[in-house]
């Protein structure tokens, strides 16, 4: 689970509606075909499409994406695993992904201040010789 690819919450404006294609790819680490392809296989997902046909995303979309992701790249399950498991235990998975979503910016944090604390040991030990 140390892998685990979630969308930085910082990366989600508060006051932006819709995210195109590329940002949503970015935000997941993922290109943008399989964005489209999860789109046309998982019935959850449903960007708005603008006059030009680019595919605008809302949050729920992407927290959508973000578990379709979760099921398939790190938990290993097929694509109609991951449509069974998102259709018959939607509430649980629900409850289960925000517990791994704040277990890893909890373990971020830590790791920050153990980044920020090493250097100031480096720091100290060098001021002592």
């Amino acid at each position: 689970m140390d892998n685990i690819q979630q969308v930085q919450t910082e990366e989600i404006s508060q006051d932006k509606l819709f995210y195109t294609i590329g940002e949503v790819a970015k935000m997941l680490n993922v290109n943008t075909s399989l964005i489209r392809y999860w789109e046309k296989e998982f019935s959850i997902i449903k960007p708005k499409k603008n006059a030009k046909g680019n595919r605008l995303f809302t949050k729920k979309d992407i927290e959508n994406l973000n578990k379709i992701h979760y099921l398939v790249k790190e938990r290993g399950m097929t694509l109609d695993g991951a449509k069974k498991q998102l259709k018959n235990n939607g509430e649980e998975n629900d409850s289960n992904f925000e517990i791994i979503k704040s277990l890893k910016g909890i373990k971020s944090m830590i790791l920050d201040l153990k980044e920020c604390l090493d250097g100031k040991k480096e720091e100290s030990e060098k001021e002592e010789n």
